[in-house]
């Protein structure tokens, strides 16, 4: 597993914005701890100031899921990245994927058109 450093500052020095982590990730066999877990950090990430949503998406053909959570600010990310359950989770994840990779990034834009389903975060930009 490579080793993780913290995300950067956005350009201005200020982790203010709208930032969001990925999880892409290929599925072993989950179980009850999986499941307790995922609920933990779930529960755990709503309840954060600075939470602003979540998205999730698989792809049929290779099996891989992605899940984007967006944030106000890095520090919100960060708060959740240092939750017990989270640590846990991170610890023992080679017991429920069989690969992984976590994406942060700052967005600097979000627009669209037309009308989609419940389950797309919304958001304004400054």
């Amino acid at each position: 597993m490579a080793s993780e450093s913290s995300p950067p500052a956005c350009a201005t020095g200020s982790p203010s914005g709208v930032w969001s982590a990925t999880f892409i990730f290929a599925k072993r066999q989950f179980d009850d701890d999986f499941h307790r877990l995922d609920q933990s950090i779930a529960a755990a990430a709503k309840a954060l100031p600075g939470y602003l949503g979540e998205e999730a998406w698989e792809n049929a053909a290779t099996g891989l899921v992605s899940n984007v959570y967006y944030w106000s600010s890095l520090e919100a990310l960060q708060q959740l990245m240092s939750n017990p359950a989270h640590l846990q989770a991170k610890a023992a994840q080679g017991r429920w994927l069989a690969g992984y990779r976590v994406v942060i990034a700052q967005v600097t834009r979000a627009y669209g058109g037309g009308e989609l389903p419940p389950g797309v975060v919304a958001f304004d930009l400054p």
